[in-house]
């Protein structure tokens, strides 16, 4: 017989140890020859991305001791950061993003006593010199990559361009020998895609206030060897339409993702001047109302590859994604079999393999093989292995709320579930709503330790997918323009108050949690509501005024043009919305978690936020961590942030929980 316990008091083996071992995911798939490369977390390794390698007979290998990591910090938040490609003797050749100097390094790993050595040289100007995006061009012993250049001391202070890098090692101490193949006519780029002729170079370009989910074009340009880009022109896209990725076909066609129908969708056009004739742009699969691409958070993202024999690998969805191959002729799509409800955006082929990255309810995000000749999938690397009995996993309801003025609001609700306990007949749990990042963002339907860390303690989760989220099409998107602090509050108020109604949770034990975005949405929440006890705030926005002048990053400096309005016009809505200018109407208990590295949403804004609450009486803790950033990365920093949250939930809902440090709360 099951015994009886409280919620929320219930035992569990997902400690914050295992939870912590098990965060991140596999990222950036490549091919090198027939062998599949990706970078992987080493949470335990001071939180870096290993380099790994799984060759052809099945082994599965880091090619790079600590403390390389791979990993790159152009516009912050990086993105691909290596390219390997085999050599005419055979052997591997990899370039790649070194994250503490941000320098491009050349190795290889088959070489005898080969030993990564530096391509590009240091800069002790503001963020100095880094490199995103890599294309290995052998026959021209060149490496094409986005460079992003610091000219001063500010964070808007920098440049990108597309380079071209010598494989030499001529440019590691002299900047002069890289080779600029665009202008700087954009302040945002990707990296080049090549055409099949290898005649022309397409590329996405951007500029402020537009973010790349608002507006982007696609650019076009002659390669001229040995110099820059001749005759570019913008081909598609604009400042009302987002091309979130842009290939070529193997007939020479151009494809790209554009949202201009709403969602973002799969198109093709055949530019003048690159084949047989101009060509109009067409959608590949009109009408399915779901989105075949995303938001360009990284750079190198990919929701689409193409194979050579003229189908298309494409990662397609609604809230929750497919990895199918698409007929560009018919417009048909036949998804891959398996279990899998979200892919990441990444992609590799070779041949008749196509390879991604893939996540369940059931299982974490592992590298998958769809073999198109026989429609078999396998999972290849970074294999799922079940750390607890998969009994104390959630099991999660997809569900649509109804919110303010009637809109829909997405959700996926995480009850509290366990083997080994039941609670009383007559208990309600309590409910942590999860408001997450971006905000142009999304909480995929996929298996998470950190949720099980709570619901398998008698703790439920709320993921809300609130107005602004992407999957759910451009107008969606659009429910926050100018309207953030209201939209998403309303929307996570409105998930946890139908919750309470409907009996599903304890409506005097709500919280709500979030990080960067979704830390705003947790402040402001506690700031304009009284529906939540107590929240977890982790690495905020919290005063916008300052945060659009100089104290973030560039690429997101003029986020708030969109999300709030012009500074120079509504200048009372940016204080009017911040934070940090209602402290005073916060009532209830706060965790306030923080990386002292970060660059984003910087410590200074906790620090003056945590000035206008002392003396005022109300419990609250404040954590910061040395060596952290945007997005905490470090097996010890994620343990005592859990366990720091537990504890606040515990101390607040009444709950005794002896098997987690007690978090000292200050008034």
């Amino acid at each position: 017989m099951v015994p009886t316990g409280a919620y929320g008091t219930w035992p569990s083996p997902i400690d914050a140890r295992l939870a912590a071992s098990h965060d991140g995911r596999p990222e950036f798939l490549g091919m090198v020859g027939d062998e599949v490369w990706w970078t992987a977390p080493r949470p335990t390794e001071g939180g870096r991305r290993a380099l790994m390698r799984l060759r052809a007979d099945g082994v599965e290998e880091s090619l790079l001791p600590a403390p390389w990591n791979v990993r790159s910090r152009v516009i912050e938040y990086g993105g691909h950061p290596w390219a390997g490609a085999r050599r005419a003797d055979g052997r591997p050749l990899v370039v790649f993003v070194h994250f503490p100097d941000q320098r491009l390094y050349v190795y290889e790993p088959d070489a005898p006593e080969s030993a990564p050595r530096p391509l590009t040289p240091l800069s002790a100007v503001g963020g100095g010199l880094r490199w995103v995006d890599p294309q290995l061009q052998l026959e021209r012993g060149e490496v094409w990559c986005v460079l992003e250049e610091f000219t001063g001391e500010s964070p808007t202070d920098v440049r990108r361009v597309i380079a071209a890098v010598p494989l030499d090692g001529s440019a590691a101490e002299d900047r002069t020998e890289v080779r600029e193949l665009s202008d700087d006519r954009h302040r945002f780029v990707t990296g080049p895609r090549l055409s099949p002729d290898g005649r022309h170079a397409a590329w996405i370009a951007w500029d402020p206030p537009q973010m790349p989910w608002d507006g982007t074009v696609v650019m076009l340009g002659e390669v001229r060897e040995g110099s820059p880009f001749g005759a570019v022109r913008p081909v598609v896209g604009g400042t009302d339409e987002s091309v979130a990725q842009v290939d070529w076909a193997p007939d020479g066609s151009l494809l790209f993702v554009s949202d201009l129908g709403n969602w973002w969708e799969l198109q093709r056009i055949r530019p003048e001047g690159t084949g047989p004739g101009p060509g109009p742009r067409t959608a590949l699969c009109p009408g399915r109302a779901e989105e075949f691409g995303g938001p360009l958070w990284k750079i190198g993202l990919k929701w689409f590859h193409p194979l050579a024999n003229g189908l298309i690998a494409v990662i397609h969805g609604r809230g929750a994604t497919a990895l199918g191959i698409l007929d560009p002729e018919t417009g048909e799509i036949v998804d891959a079999a398996g279990p899998w409800t979200e892919w990441a955006s990444t992609l590799a082929v070779h041949g008749d393999r196509v390879i991604g990255v893939a996540a369940s309810p059931r299982s974490a995000y592992e590298v998958v093989e769809l073999d198109t000749a026989t429609g078999r999938t396998l999972v290849i690397g970074s294999a799922h292995d079940d750390p607890v009995d998969p009994v104390y996993y959630p099991e999660p309801q997809i569900r649509t709320f109804t919110g303010p003025d009637n809109r829909e609001i997405h959700a996926h609700i995480y009850p509290p579930h366990s083997p080994d306990r039941i609670a009383p007949d007559d208990a309600l749990p309590p409910f942590v709503v999860w408001a997450h990042g971006g905000p142009t963002s999304h909480a995929p339907l996929v298996l998470d330790l950190e949720i099980a860390y709570f619901t398998s303690r008698g703790i439920g989760v709320a993921e809300v997918n609130y107005g602004g989220s992407t999957g759910y099409g451009r107008e969606y998107r659009g429910r926050l323009r100018e309207q953030w602090g209201v939209v998403d509050v309303e929307d996570c108020a409105a998930v946890a108050e139908t919750l309470a109604a409907e009996g599903t949770a304890d409506p005097a034990r709500l919280a709500i949690r979030g990080g960067s975005a979704g830390g705003w949405t947790t402040a402001s929440s506690l700031t304009t509501t009284d529906v939540y006890a107590c929240g977890t705030i982790i690495y905020p926005v919290l005063d916008l005024e300052s945060w659009a002048t100089d104290e973030t990053h560039d690429f997101e400096s003029q986020y708030l043009e969109s999300l709030i309005g012009p500074l120079a016009e509504v200048p009372g809505r940016y204080r009017e919305r911040s934070p940090l200018q209602h402290s005073d109407r916060i009532t209830t208990p706060f965790l306030l978690l923080q990386g002292l590295d970060d660059v984003i949403c910087p410590p200074v804004q906790c620090e003056r936020f945590l000035a206008q609450m002392a003396g005022r009486g109300i419990p609250h803790a404040y954590i910061a961590f040395e060596g952290e950033g945007h997005g905490f990365r470090r097996s010890e920093t994620m343990i005592r942030a859990l366990e720091s949250e537990l504890s606040l939930y515990a101390q607040t809902f009444g709950i005794t929980r002896p098997d987690v440090p007690l978090l000292e709360l200050k008034k």
